[in-house]
């Protein structure tokens, strides 16, 4: 994943009204991607990607069945959001 596609992203998510539209327009502009809806609480060790005024975002990675976490940005293939906590 490329930094002007994490840059897009992060300015679609706070440009939403709540976490699950932000979702659903994310899921809309990059279909080839996982969106997944997290607690910010259930984040609360992991770094964000992205921090925006309203959300945060955090690249997943998947082995296929697993998803977890990654900072790696070619390994991502979707994006955990939670609001801002």
């Amino acid at each position: 994943m490329e930094a002007a596609t994490l840059t897009e992203a992060m300015v679609i998510a706070d440009a939403a009204s709540s976490v699950r539209e932000a979702a659903a327009a994310l899921r809309t502009r990059f279909a080839n991607l996982r969106v997944v809806v997290v607690d910010a609480f259930d984040m609360r060790s992991e770094t964000p990607a992205a921090v925006g005024a309203k959300r945060q975002l955090y690249l997943g990675a998947s082995d296929g069945h697993c998803w977890s976490v990654t900072h790696d940005a070619g390994q991502a293939c979707g994006f955990f959001i939670a609001e801002r906590g």
